[in-house]
């Protein structure tokens, strides 16, 4: 593909790659600029290295490994919800994290359900905290995502394929061996990279679960240096190892999953001749039914305690509410237009510095980012009144990495299919763009745009540098109210801010794939 003329031409892409790399790296070497010059890494960024390498590869096998069975049976099943229940599942990787925690907590933490159940049995409760608290946390948070895109992996398998095999009588060994296990070598690795990189960047997890020094991640090293230390040089190389960790994995994991699909078919329902008997029925409802428990139990929690609340909350958490939708608007328009652009760069064969362009939010510290920022801000205006737009563009920085993978593939799908068709008929550019590539990524790019407004209406980072007593997004007014001990209003702000996240990412995501199956 990157050797013959496409329809459509790379240098948006391009060019909005350069601009995400400026702004990650820029801001990265203006910390280390203000930087005095440090000692390097002390004791404790080698204890803090090897927990974060340990927990992420945990985390992220356990994620995708649990995934697979998860996303296998619910493509090979239709039931009534089907598409609610795939649409829940997703709520834990786009919920505020420390809301989730405390749904977490009253399911699985020392005075939780399941630790109440085991103490009155006589046995002792869970203890959550330190490394299997993380892994679990993580796993709660990134199993969904896992999920989805291995599902998508199985819903762009061709039905007349499955067709095709169950004429050629091919049993279900088979029908893995044959187009099963080839789609999830070229997905699984991917995902893999995705929930690696996420993990090594996490910081609200370790915070609450860790349970000490021994369990402490490269992010939560530079969040001390800044707080306690204000260590810019040191902050400034704990964010390029995470960088190099980052960057490594990833391209590791895209050598492992390039390949080619199984090419288009007549967008057929699918239909599965090998899982019609009884014991792959139960073993498909024992899958989905472990996995819905798990992930929707906490929800559950959150709900419960959240109800009385709602009838607590002021005009300061309604006016955050409104900060925080405006802000994940801007921001769901800021990363379309720097992901589309670049998928179709990357699809057009200009992967490389694009494709590394796209990775690049997973490795860099919103902190950092947010710090970098304010230094570079600071002498020509004030950072606090640029908090709302400066919020968003992090925002979208953040959730470029997961545009991108959800986004890359069917690009080149389309361009594979629709590119010399296109150039045959004189249609590029802009034409090709509109009639073609936009149309056909629909249901893609609403996936996209609703995981990112989501993510962006509950993240707590950035706006905690910039925002100013009478400027608070939801996630920080809860964090406020929680720091009043109005805890009963802070339930309530927590349910509001589920509803509004997980409201934004349905009409989204339905609106781009209305015209398809889930």
């Amino acid at each position: 593909m990157a050797g013959r003329a496409q329809p459509v031409s790379a240098f948006p892409g391009i060019g909005a790659a350069l601009l995400v790399a400026a702004l990650i790296l820029g801001t990265l070497a203006a910390v280390a600029v203000r930087a005095e010059a440090g000692t390097g890494f002390a004791a404790s960024d080698w204890v803090a290295l090897r927990f974060t390498l340990t927990q992420a590869s945990l985390s992220a096998l356990l994620s995708v490994g649990l995934a697979i069975p998860v996303a296998r049976a619910l493509a090979r099943r239709r039931f009534p919800g089907r598409s609610l229940l795939i649409a829940l599942m997703g709520a834990p990787f786009i919920l505020p994290v420390i809301v989730a925690i405390l749904g977490l907590l009253a399911v699985f933490g020392r005075a939780g359900w399941l630790s109440q159940g085991l103490i009155s049995v006589g046995l002792e409760p869970v203890q959550i905290y330190g490394l299997h608290g993380v892994v679990l946390a993580h796993v709660f948070f990134n199993l969904p995502l896992a999920t989805r895109l291995i599902l998508q992996g199985w819903q762009e398998i061709p039905a007349e394929r499955f067709r095709l095999a169950a004429q050629l009588d091919a049993g279900p060994l088979a029908m893995w061996r044959l187009l099963e296990a080839p789609m999830l070598w070229r997905v699984a690795p991917g995902a893999l990279a995705v929930v690696f990189a996420i993990c090594l960047s996490s910081f609200a997890v370790a915070l609450t679960l860790g349970g000490g020094p021994r369990a402490t991640t490269i992010e939560l090293a530079i969040y001390q240096a800044f707080r306690f230390d204000f260590d810019l040089g040191r902050a400034a190389l704990l964010s390029g190892l995470q960088l190099v960790l980052t960057g490594a994995a990833a391209m590791v994991a895209l050598r492992v999953s390039a390949g080619e699909g199984f090419g288009t078919g007549l967008d057929r329902a699918v239909r599965r001749w090998d899982a019609q008997g009884g014991l792959a029925r139960c073993l498909d409802g024992f899958w989905i039914s472990l996995s819905a428990a798990f992930l929707l139990l906490p929800l559950a929690a959150i709900v419960l305690a959240g109800l009385p609340g709602l009838t607590a909350l002021k005009s300061t958490v309604w006016q955050a509410a409104g900060n925080s939708i405006l802000v994940a608007g801007i921001s769901t328009v800021i990363l379309l237009g720097l992901a589309l652009p670049m998928a179709a760069a990357v699809a057009a064969g200009r992967n490389g510095m694009t494709e590394l362009a796209g990775i690049l939010g997973l490795a860099a510290s919103p902190l950092v980012i947010g710090t970098g920022l304010f230094i570079v801000i600071y002498p020509i205006a004030d950072p606090f009144a640029l908090a709302l737009p400066v919020t968003a563009l992090v925002n979208a920085v953040m959730a470029l990495p997961f545009a991108m993978r959800i986004l890359v593939p069917r690009a080149r799908e389309v361009l594979g299919r629709y590119g010399r068709l296109s150039l045959s008929l004189d249609m590029q550019g802009w034409a090709f763009v509109r009639h073609v590539y936009l149309p056909r990524m629909r249901a893609q790019t609403g996936f996209a745009a609703g995981l990112a407004a989501a993510l962006s209406m509950g993240d707590l980072g950035v706006v905690a540098l910039f925002a100013d007593p009478d400027f608070a997004t939801l996630p920080l007014q809860i964090y406020r109210l929680m720091g009043a001990y109005r805890m009963e209003a802070a339930a309530g702000a927590a349910l509001l801010l589920l509803v509004l996240s997980m409201g934004a990412f349905w009409i989204l995501d339905r609106g781009g794939r209305w015209h398809a199956e889930a």
